[in-house]
């Protein structure tokens, strides 16, 4: 339950966007590493995005958590969640004109866009959960219950495996939810299931958010270059591979030319 006693606190929390930008900065050199790498050739390119790969689900469920939190500071998070949408899909279009190979079909964009559209439909329901940790840890079993789902089972492995249906899998109209077979693409994917769950956990935290309810030193901004990022994500997002790919070209243009 929320501490009811807790003094409220105001302003801005730097630290989320600090976090988020963090989480994009880690983001734009992963994808640079495979532009570079796969896109161009390059062996070290490939050597370090295979190297940094275990790393991703951390940093990507970082800022789908911290994501989770900010919709509770939101104003609309459905006219929000149906506009990121139509970004989202403007990038699907885009990739599949510009680099079809790397078509982006269900990315993290519109994974973003239907949890927000979700968290607005459902806001009612939401808010009339007076509890936090509860929900935050029945999402950390749904979600460990939920994390292989794309490989054709239930749970975390080993012995504790539940199979499922293959039908889920002869087709890829249930992609979005993670049931998907081996002729689907898309350069960057994250499934409703099982990273919903990490969206939902940081609804709930988010809770201590809007009553001004975080710890006093999440109102403090440590590192400024990163809260900057994470308040222009959403630009970063969609402009840095494009200018990765155009850094690429220039510099082999001159190599090719010296």
């Amino acid at each position: 339950m929320m501490n009811e006693g807790a003094p409220l606190k105001t302003g801005r929390i730097y630290t989320m966007d600090e976090l988020r930008g963090l989480a994009v900065f880690c983001m734009i050199f992963y994808h640079g590493f495979y532009t570079v790498g796969y896109l161009f050739g390059n062996f070290w390119g490939r050597f370090f995005f295979q190297f940094f790969t275990p790393a991703e689900p951390f940093f990507a469920g970082l800022f789908m958590f911290i994501s989770g939190i900010a919709c509770n500071l939101s104003h609309s998070n459905l006219a929000r969640g149906l506009k990121l949408f139509a970004i989202a899909m403007g990038v699907t279009l885009v990739t599949a004109l510009v680099v079809p190979e790397d078509i982006i079909t269900f990315g993290i964009l519109h994974f973003l866009s239907v949890c927000m559209i979700l968290a607005g439909l459902l806001k009612p329901a939401i808010d009339r959960c007076r509890s936090i940790w509860i929900p935050v840890a029945l999402c950390v079993f749904l979600y460990i219950f939920t994390m292989n789902i794309q490989y054709g089972y239930f749970g975390p492995g080993g012995m504790l495996k539940l199979m499922l249906p293959q039908g889920l899998y002869s087709t890829n109209w249930l992609a979005p939810l993670g049931f998907h077979n081996e002729d689907f693409m898309s350069a960057d994917y994250f499934p409703m299931l099982p990273w919903i769950f990490v969206y939902a956990a940081g609804i709930f935290v988010g809770k201590l958010a809007k009553a001004g309810k975080f710890p006093k030193a999440l109102y403090k901004s440590r590192v400024p270059v990163f809260g900057w990022m994470g308040r222009h994500a959403l630009i970063l997002y969609i402009v840095h591979q494009p200018v990765i790919y155009g850094v690429c070209l220039l510099i082999q243009a001159l190599v090719s030319h010296g």
